[in-house]
């Protein structure tokens, strides 16, 4: 459950979010409106000295007023630009760091990842969930952005037009026209586009990998080529498709980069038309150069249109929005009652059928240790058990006699997978008992023969990655990270593996005695491991 204190926290950032989201708005909003009036305000100038010097006014005409507009303005764009760039990217970051967490939430909680471990099992999904993560950070900076800050200034300047020059507006309504006409149709394109290259180049992706894995027998077989071609093919139509999306986007482009001259043109020859002249003529070149200098922004457009397209297929791929609920953290308290399973097939994370699992009943104070050979479906269990799969018809897992779904399983399960995840940071960090006290963690490290170690790299507030610890040294942190969960329900996969004989022993008797009043499942692919455990035989050694 989160604290008091991490609930403000997190309502402190995103006010804060909101208010440099706010700042860089307002900031790109004055930098935008200074780029026009720079440009009207110049050529309005030159328009008027043109005007002044053609008789006796060019005696008594001022060139110092327009001319520090001029400079006033190209100072505002400027500046308002930086100051745009620094709070849009300083409120994106914000994002990152407020929803990076969720996301990969989603990803760990993906099947795929559900079926492999902590680390995927199809490498090729990992890029995808990457990438999906970037799409949906700058969705708001690239995207949002462009659209809000465009949208409001062609906004205003229609309104401008229909007051100076009411009849360039039919021309208006023409562009408009045009350009939604390609922009629904270059969206159509892109969309279409964007989700098959995705799904080619995840298979070509997976096509890719089987045969650089099985390069060595593919090539004694004479069929290295062919895997590679095959695998390489469906990239290559990729390519042809993005292309072809491409070509969408800039004819949607090309009818964007003709709105700024043709109106440019229009809105002068619209009040010619209507019969102004000479200084009357001036407000309309002001805003036929105004809406010239649109076009920069207007261009971002079709960036913004991909963009749009690569975050709405993101979301469905990650399976987490703004502010969906994160997966409930283990209870504390006593374990509801025996842990029962009937009726479960063991299948491997490819769909293989790995056969009937046993019936179990694990009561609390009783471990249970399930062994048998690696691949026979032990970790496929021990998922089960812990609502990392979904149950299919027949089968049962119950807790205390009541059957629960696989989200209050989880929320009642520590699950200790056998390949340790070692984040880039501290080691209190990597301990994941955020509210525990120091006390309570030596007292985990002491237990599991870790704390020398950790004391000598510097205490619970040394630095560590993956590459800082031994595989025995990482999964002794695994058993850790167990000893200090509070769920009521602690299985550990393969928690000998990396260490000797007797340090195993040691630890998991230590381990176990501390769990007296738990449900307790190890697996192990050491029929001769000594512990105070009930055994049942999965497979055949």
């Amino acid at each position: 459950m989160r604290t008091r204190s991490e609930t403000t926290r997190t309502g402190s950032g995103r006010a804060d979010t909101t208010r440099a989201w706010t700042l860089a708005f307002a900031l790109a909003a004055l930098a935008l409106a200074a780029n026009l009036a720079l440009a009207g305000t110049a050529v309005t100038f030159l328009a008027a000295v043109a005007l002044a010097g053609a008789g006796p006014a060019a005696f008594a005409f001022n060139f110092h007023h327009p001319a520090a507009l001029v400079r006033l303005f190209a100072l505002l764009r400027t500046g308002a630009r930086y100051g745009e760039r620094m709070a849009g990217h300083r409120a994106a970051l914000s994002d990152q760091v407020r929803r990076r967490a969720g996301l990969f939430a989603a990803l760990a909680r993906a099947p795929e990842s559900r079926g492999a471990g902590w680390q995927l099992g199809r490498p090729e999904r990992l890029a995808d969930f990457i990438d999906d993560v970037a799409d949906l950070d700058y969705a708001r900076l690239r995207v949002g952005f462009p659209l809000a800050i465009t949208g409001a200034a062609v906004a205003g300047l229609v309104l401008a037009t229909a007051f100076v020059a009411p009849l360039a507006l039919p021309a208006v309504a023409a562009l408009a026209l045009a350009g939604a006409l390609a922009a629904r149709h270059a969206l159509r394109r892109l969309a279409a586009t964007e989700a098959w290259v995705r799904r080619a180049r995840r298979a070509a992706a997976a096509d890719l990998g089987t045969a650089l894995a099985g390069a060595v027998p593919l090539d004694a077989e004479g069929r290295r080529a062919t895997a590679l071609r095959i695998a390489l093919d469906p990239l290559r139509d990729a390519e042809r498709e993005t292309a072809a999306g491409r070509r969408a986007l800039a004819r949607f482009e090309a009818v964007l980069a003709l709105a700024g001259p043709v109106l440019a043109l229009a809105v002068p020859l619209a009040a010619w038309s209507a019969g102004a002249r000479g200084t009357g003529l001036l407000p309309a070149v002001f805003l036929a150069f105004a809406w010239l200098a649109l076009a920069e922004p207007v261009l971002a457009l079709p960036r913004a249109l991909l963009g749009s397209v690569r975050a709405r297929l993101a979301r469905p791929s990650l399976a987490v929005g703004e502010g969906a609920a994160a997966e409930p953290s283990p209870r504390a308290g006593p374990a509801p009652g025996a842990l029962t399973l009937h009726g479960l097939r063991l299948r491997a994370p490819d769909g293989r059928d790995l056969g009937p699992a046993p019936d179990l009943a694990v009561v609390p104070g009783t471990p249970l240790a399930l062994v048998g050979p690696s691949g026979c479906g032990k970790t496929t269990l021990l998922k089960a058990l812990a609502g990392w799969s979904a149950e299919r018809p027949g089968e049962a897992i119950r807790l205390g006699g009541t059957r629960r779904p696989a989200a209050e399983r989880r929320a009642l399960t520590h699950l200790s997978l056998h390949d340790a995840a070692i984040l880039s940071d501290t080691v209190r960090e990597n301990l994941f008992a955020r509210n525990a006290a120091d006390s309570e963690l030596w007292a985990a490290l002491e237990a599991v023969e870790l704390d020398a170690r950790i004391r000598a790299a510097g205490g619970l507030d040394a630095w560590i990655a993956e590459g800082s610890l031994s595989l025995g040294e990482a999964q002794r942190l695994n058993l850790a990270r167990a000893w200090l969960s509070p769920a009521p329900v602690i299985l550990l996969d393969e928690p000998a593996e990396h260490l000797g004989d007797d340090q195993a022993a040691r630890i998991l008797r230590r381990l176990l005695a501390h769990w007296h009043g738990r449900v307790v499942v190890l697996t192990s692919h050491r029929p001769d491991l000594r512990l105070p455990a009930g055994r049942v035989s999965l497979g055949s050694d």
